[in-house]
């Protein structure tokens, strides 16, 4: 798509780092450089403001993500790609079965109703639960995979979504400020809301993060 438009070599398209490297790889692929941009922290999508932050004179794209059964600000970016002259893409997730998504709902429901001591995501804009993500509170990373390791050992099979956001891997290192991106990969993890789950398995998962979640003080 980038190349089709004529996306090429001297142009900069800006991306999230908040997620896998596949987007920067095809905009390296295209012949342009990766530039990327902070995140929304209740989204997990990109910002307009930090994108906006971001646009040079040798932009000429943005690719937007939609992270986890969440809408990225697609309005707000377009309305942003017009004032620049930027093309605006988007990079979709795979849709389940509306069956699917409604079972998934229902599990984020009953578990937003039953967690205590992480934060819950939030369910606006007809987020579809590809994965529930939630906060782990206390000192960032170390915190976290101490929950998360304590999940698993009670039989909850728990994941951290972005273990290492892209602009800190070795082939696309940047010197860039992005606070938000940095927070999530740090403190997220994904509690599973499979529509094949039980209603004991569920209980069993609140049980599990509970019992952790009142151990865990947030960091002042």
């Amino acid at each position: 798509m980038l190349r089709a438009a004529g996306v090429g070599v001297g142009d900069e398209v800006i991306v999230p780092a908040f997620g896998n490297a596949e987007v920067a790889e095809a905009v390296t692929l295209a012949g342009a450089l990766p530039v990327f941009a902070d995140i929304d922290p209740v989204t997990y999508c990109l910002d307009v403001p930090a994108v906006e932050a971001a646009v040079t004179a040798r932009s000429a794209a943005v690719v937007v993500v939609h992270r986890f059964g969440r809408w990225a600000d697609v309005q707000g970016l377009r309305a942003l790609g017009r004032r620049h002259g930027l093309l605006v893409l988007e990079q979709g997730e795979s849709e389940a079965p509306y069956d699917e998504i409604a079972q998934r709902r229902q599990r984020a429901a009953y578990l937003d109703t039953k967690l205590r001591g992480v934060r819950t995501p939030d369910g606006g804009d007809g987020h579809t639960y590809q994965q529930y993500v939630v906060r782990v509170p206390g000192n960032g990373r170390p915190d976290r995979d101490a929950f998360a390791r304590a999940l698993r050992g009670k039989g909850v099979d728990c994941r951290v979504p972005v273990k290492t956001p892209v602009h800190r891997l070795p082939e696309f290192r940047r010197c860039v400020s992005l606070p938000e991106t940095e927070l999530a990969a740090d403190a997220t993890l994904a509690l599973p809301v499979d529509a094949s789950l039980t209603k004991r398995e569920m209980q069993r998962i609140v049980s599990a993060c509970n019992a952790l979640g009142g151990l865990l003080q947030p960091a002042f």
